[in-house]
């Protein structure tokens, strides 16, 4: 969204007067979590990553899940319709497990070593 910098300050005159202020301004440093080795790097192993249906699939607990799953991302067009059909096949024929071990919460983080 883009707004005209004249009607925000009329709009938002204390925030804007706060944006534009040096006194509101501080620097952001890398955290450090381990204080011997001065932390680690971030982790790049997931990076540019983008999960697909079967990353999904896995986070989900009964069919009834993986199926809202497939549907929505058939209905957003993210998936084609034969592609749809046969991760319904699957999932009806050998269940939910069938698209590998369920992927717990926070499951990148940790694989990341995190």
């Amino acid at each position: 969204m883009e707004i005209d910098k004249e009607k925000f300050k009329r709009s938002y005159p204390h925030l804007a007067r706060e944006m534009e202020s040096e006194d509101n301004k501080i620097s952001v440093a890398p955290h450090r979590s381990d204080e011997e080795t001065g932390g680690r790097s971030p982790s790049k192993k997931f990076e540019g990553y983008n999960p697909d249906i079967i990353d999904f699939v896995r986070r989900c607990d009964t069919e009834g899940q993986a199926e809202e799953i497939i549907e929505y991302l058939e209905k957003r067009r993210e998936i084609t319709h034969e592609y749809a059909a046969q991760i319904r096949k699957r999932l009806k024929e050998k269940g939910v497990r069938s698209f590998g071990s369920k992927k717990e919460d926070d499951y990148y983080l940790k694989q990341a070593g995190y």
